[in-house]
């Protein structure tokens, strides 16, 4: 895999040439630049690389101006000191948003989460629908699911994604639950969901849980930085946003 590191740190752009060889010493850094201008000029000369771990404040300005110059058209993995600007990263093809100092099994969960993408854009066999997947990827567009098909006894019917208030999983069984807190089994991990559901109105709150933004009935200061959500249909266990993660489902709340 060819990953090209956009970092106007020298200490945090080789930190993360060491994550990724820890992660896969066949990985190759393309090159590492720290200024939106050095990114435009590179990318009129190159083809695209696999991957790219990009920081937010460059030396000189936004790494959102970038995508008003080029088209970026692969996987994107944010990794930045800054969490407000996690909305606008899901604007171009992210695939997570990690904040400095980015720790190992963080970048390695983002890095499986983007190999599980790929597995399933691969053809299997003469797949009509696999030229419209590539086609979106070159356009820039991404389909996220709009139901799901579940089964109730003999029938099978559809959920609208508008209509699920949260997927459980629990002793490797995910549950998907409605609104009025109908709970269908699915063949789905909460990190297969993840790369299907908006990220908009889905965050993935713990290894157990993912929640519709509508689900979030009431939001309590916690111990240590932390906050203690309540979910609409209640759950009977107590669902904790830990520190790390309060100041991105802050953001996301909030838009």
């Amino acid at each position: 895999m060819e990953v090209l590191i956009i970092e106007d740190e020298e200490p945090a752009a080789e930190r993360l040439v060491g994550l990724l060889r820890q992660y896969d010493a066949r990985i190759r850094p393309l090159a590492i630049l720290s200024s939106v201008e050095e990114v435009v000029k590179w990318f009129g000369d190159h083809r695209q690389p696999d991957l790219v771990l990009l920081d937010i404040h460059l030396s000189d300005g936004l790494c959102f101006d970038i995508f008003k110059q080029v088209a970026v058209r692969c996987p994107i993995i944010f990794c930045t000191a800054y969490d407000q600007y996690v909305l606008d990263a899901f604007q171009v093809h992210s695939i997570d948003y990690l904040l400095k100092p980015v720790q190992y099994q963080k970048l390695e969960k983002s890095l499986r989460k983007m190999e599980a993408i790929r597995s399933q854009m691969r053809p299997p066999g003469n797949d009509p629908h696999f030229n419209e997947i590539i086609q979106i990827i070159r356009t820039g567009r991404h389909s996220y699911k709009s139901r799901f098909m579940v089964k109730t006894g003999n029938r099978i019917k559809a959920v609208k994604s508008s209509d699920i208030a949260y997927f459980n999983s629990r002793n490797k069984v995910t549950l998907l639950v409605t609104r009025d807190g109908q709970r269908f089994p699915l063949d789905y991990t909460l990190d297969e969901l993840m790369t299907m559901l908006d990220p908009v109105m889905f965050f993935h709150v713990n290894r157990n849980l993912v929640i519709h933004i509508d689900s979030v009935k009431e939001v309590h200061p916690y111990f240590k930085g932390r906050l203690k959500l309540l979910l609409s249909p209640e759950q009977e266990e107590e669902i904790v946003i830990s520190s790390q993660k309060t100041p991105l489902f802050k953001a996301w709340l909030d838009h």
